[in-house]
């Protein structure tokens, strides 16, 4: 019997102050060790995301190791896909989300990774690392709706929500929650803040802000329509 690990969908500004959730992930893996895949920001400097990381987690205890996890080649690389099927920690970073999507789209990285949080690893991941995760997921050039890697489906996240530099006028949200279909939830995350989905499919969330569910064209209160 597979018992899924805690999922985090972060909205971004991983690892800076406010980013309390980082010490329950670190606790629910179980161990000391995160692996982080810099993937999404493989055109900026994805060794200094590795670095921002290290120094993040170290007073938490944790031990980064960075996989540079950064195109189709490496991504299809039996030993690193071997590092993260044996992780217990593992945390996909912030950047772009198109790039991130077409390196670990069927690749056996993304496998090991499904393979692993199917086997009770902690998954996080922040902004386009929360974009890719969910089924569908939202393009970020324009807010529609395209296919995702479906860690979790039924499910569209919309990172940094509240950012007037990201989304100045709130169009983009505003055409996800039009588009999206009936039924179908779309959580706005604000930055430095974990979407939490327990192994039994329960969700919470913890960190500087407070997420907000629309379904069907409507905000809701609480995270009620994500608890089926």
């Amino acid at each position: 019997m597979t018992t899924n690990g805690l999922l985090a969908l972060v909205g971004g500004f991983e690892w800076t102050k406010g980013c309390t959730f980082d010490a329950t992930l670190l606790e629910a893996s179980g161990g000391k060790d995160v692996v982080v895949l810099p993937t999404a920001a493989a055109y900026q400097h994805p060794e200094r995301v590795v670095l921002q990381a290290a120094e993040w987690f170290a007073p938490l205890g944790g031990q980064v190791e960075g996989l540079m996890v950064v195109d189709r080649t490496s991504a299809n690389d039996p030993g690193m896909a071997a590092v993260v099927r044996r992780a217990r920690f593992v945390y996909l970073a912030g950047g772009s989300p198109l790039h991130l999507k077409s390196v670990l789209k069927g690749s056996a990285t993304f496998d090991a990774l499904r393979q692993a949080w199917t086997s009770g690893a902690v998954v996080a991941g922040s902004a386009a690392g929360a974009m890719v995760l969910t089924d569908p997921m939202v393009d970020p050039r324009g807010g529609a709706l395209t296919v995702g890697l479906g860690l979790v489906d039924q499910l569209a996240v919309v990172p940094q929500f509240g950012d007037g530099l990201e989304d100045a006028h709130g169009q983009k949200l505003q055409r996800t929650v039009a588009l999206a279909p009936t039924g179908l939830p779309v959580v706005g995350i604000p930055d430095r803040t974990a979407l939490l989905r327990a192994g039994d499919g329960t969700w919470t969330y913890e960190g500087a802000g407070t997420p907000v569910v629309f379904l069907n064209g409507e905000r809701t209160e609480g995270l009620g329509a994500l608890q089926r």
